[in-house]
């Protein structure tokens, strides 16, 4: 038998009522009397019935739901991002409609054609590694849709923006790594025209010339997929191991980059960090358990999500157009572990 959903008119029917008196009681009308706001809200609970949301929305001309698009949910990163966004939104009673873009353009275009075709109220959106038409985003923010990014922001949409100091991260993961004595550091890093990758890769270049260290080109690789193709990095490490001079540490600048990277050298045989020291960005609760643990960057993902859905709902609420935007820049923190503090010999 299929399923059909309980109505207004069904209570009315059930109790010789007028739907518009049913509907008056269960919002709590005082044109309706207590007993018989008393008797609707038995038989509602009764027929097990909820508002229909859709009716809501064409009623109010809002879904009270929010899109969220990110590249991978598996990446602890974002689903910690992912948890942060629906404790905000839950809260202020917003439903989260999440999807992946899976560091594909063509995916992130269709993606947000139909969130917005669901009349999401709306976005909150961390751009795929291959995006570089901003033609899809503009569009819509031209006709005043509330757009938030996160993490990896656009810079030319005027809108709030929320990140973390990609640059102090890199600088310090990097430091950390020539404070042991590493002097050939390689760097492992995302699509390159990304905001996350010209910043970490400006902090891991700032960080060598304070050495007095000339950043080599050959020293830095660019992963188009962010990791999500462990191919992709495993072909990185290969390079980087053929070097007639080989790296004696290596910073990854994102999650998937790192993990990744420990298991290219892993499968190439590379002891960590006895013959290559490895540093990067990583919320993994994995990495602590490690026989070797490795000092990484941690980025303040849940508060991130938070923030990120905050500002989103003030443009949603606010009832004049929003003129003024921020873009908030959140710290990271250096998770040093023992075992990368052991100078090189």
């Amino acid at each position: 038998m299929k399923y059909r959903a309980a109505t207004i008119k069904d209570i009315a029917q059930a109790l010789g009522l007028s739907t518009s008196t049913v509907s008056r009681a269960l919002r709590d009308s005082h044109e309706i009397s207590a007993a018989t706001k008393q008797l609707v809200l038995e038989h509602a609970a009764l027929l097990n019935y909820h508002p229909n949301p859709i009716a809501l929305s064409l009623k109010e001309k809002k879904s009270r739901s929010i899109g969220v698009i990110v590249s991978e949910i598996a990446n602890s990163f974002f689903s910690q991002t992912i948890n942060g966004i629906e404790s905000v939104a839950n809260e202020k009673g917003y439903t989260v409609i999440i999807s992946q873009s899976h560091e594909s353009f063509e995916k992130e275009v269709r993606t947000l054609q139909y969130l917005a075709s669901r009349s999401i109220d709306g976005l909150l959106i961390s751009v795929s590694s291959a995006t570089k038409d901003l033609t899809h985003l503009k569009a819509l923010h031209q006709y005043g849709f509330p757009i938030v990014f996160f993490d990896r922001i656009i810079e030319d949409i005027a809108t709030h923006k929320v990140m973390v100091d990609n640059f102090q991260g890199a600088y310090n993961a990097t430091m950390h790594l020539l404070q042991q004595g590493y002097r050939r550091i390689a760097c492992i890093t995302n699509s390159a025209h990304l905001s996350i990758t010209r910043e970490r890769v400006a902090g891991y270049v700032a960080a060598l010339e304070k050495h007095g260290i000339q950043p080599q080109p050959a020293l830095i690789k660019y992963c188009f997929h962010g990791g999500m193709l462990l191919s992709e990095v495993t072909d990185a490490v290969s390079q980087l191991l053929k070097l007639k001079q080989k790296p004696d540490a290596i910073f990854t600048a994102s999650d998937k980059l790192t993990t990744g990277c420990m298991r290219a050298l892993k499968k190439a045989r590379v002891a960590i960090p006895d013959e290559i020291a490895l540093t990067g960005f990583s919320n993994s609760d994995l990495i602590e358990l490690l026989h070797a643990p490795i000092t990484v960057v941690r980025q303040p993902a849940f508060e991130m999500g938070q923030v990120a859905t905050e500002l989103l709902l003030q443009l949603i609420e606010s009832k004049r157009p929003v003129k003024e935007f921020e873009t908030r820049v959140l710290h990271s923190e250096l998770l040093i572990q023992p075992v990368s503090q052991k100078k090189k010999k």
